[in-house]
């Protein structure tokens, strides 16, 4: 069926609200004289997605300091009993914008216009570079729906560049074999995107960026190198983490960090589970509506009335 009713309220809206509330750490740093500095934190804010409870982190806001992302959720933990729906985000539009969907537990089914039918899984990740417009579903998958579990992942957008705005769409599935490991005994480091201690990530990219899920292990440190010209921030998960000025982060928190200073460091007492993003900014107007983002507003008027008219494709 053609998916014709734009949706409007399920995409860019709203903001973390901008409340820094730093705990006061009892420092493991190591000094250092080019770390990064950390600019704003940020406390996650309670919204949803359809039927999906969410935490959002940011929404089409401080692109300054998270450029080349745009959108930070958060869904779950999100018990789902057996025999029940779950997760039932139904089929709408993007254009202009790779969603990308990572889960730490649970599973899922994606759909979209462009013939894919996908189950994706606990520690694989998928993008879903919309390019010139295309139409996704994702549901809970007809396993969890049977024997009930919990789901529990991010669905974080990665801008595209003008230069990709109107490309092909296409969406990938990599599983969690697929990308590298950095483990010791401090931390355990997975290079979801991008590239971290000579480790690649296979996830191709349209400018360059990076996206890491690290496990502190109690009493561990980690020292992260980071381009200084290239934008940084961190998203906890759970646990407490030290970042630069012995500052304390919890969980549903975001660090957004200056630029300059070629290295991030951390520290947790008791151990933390965090995801660490960035790359090189776009510096490039972003204009947007509901799921579409582009750079100018007659841009957004074309993908509204190629949406209408059908030029996105069917479910």
């Amino acid at each position: 069926m053609l998916r014709r009713q734009f949706v409007k309220g399920s995409a860019i809206v709203g903001a973390a609200a901008v409340a820094p509330s730093w705990l006061r750490a009892a420092s493991g740093m190591w000094s250092a004289g080019q770390e990064r500095k950390v600019a704003q934190v940020l406390e996650c804010k309670r919204t949803m997605v359809q039927n999906v409870p969410v935490l959002r982190g940011f929404a089409g806001d401080h692109t300054d300091l998270v450029s080349p992302f745009v959108m930070l959720d958060e869904f779950g933990p999100l018990q789902i009993d057996p025999g029940t729906l779950g997760m039932d985000i139904k089929a709408h539009p993007h254009a202009g914008v790779a969603p990308t969907t990572y889960l730490l537990s649970g599973s899922g089914r994606h759909t979209d216009s462009l013939d894919n039918d996908l189950v994706y899984r606990e520690g694989q990740f998928m993008v879903f570079s919309s390019g010139r417009g295309a139409i996704h579903e994702e549901v809970s998958s007809m396993e969890i729906r049977r024997d009930g579990g919990i789901v529990h992942g991010f669905q974080i957008w990665l801008n595209l560049p003008a230069a990709q705005k109107f490309s092909t769409p296409l969406t990938t599935l990599r599983d969690k074999t697929a990308f590298p490991v950095i483990e010791t005994d401090q931390y355990r480091l997975k290079v979801v995107m991008g590239e971290a201690f000579g480790k690649a990530s296979p996830t191709e990219l349209h400018s360059p960026a990076f996206y890491y899920h690290i496990q502190m292990r109690p009493g561990g440190r980690l020292d992260l190198p980071v381009d200084p010209t290239h934008n940084a921030f961190i998203h906890m998960v759970e646990g407490r983490l030290e970042v630069e000025g012995q500052r304390e982060l919890k969980g549903q928190q975001l660090a957004l960090y200056q630029r300059g200073g070629d290295v991030m460091r951390f520290f947790s007492e008791g151990g933390a589970e965090f995801l660490a993003l960035g790359g090189r900014p776009l510096d490039e107007p972003v204009v947007s509506y509901g799921p579409f983002v582009m750079n100018e507003r007659s841009q957004i008027q074309r993908c509204i009335d190629d949406y209408r008219a059908g030029r996105m494709g069917t479910l």
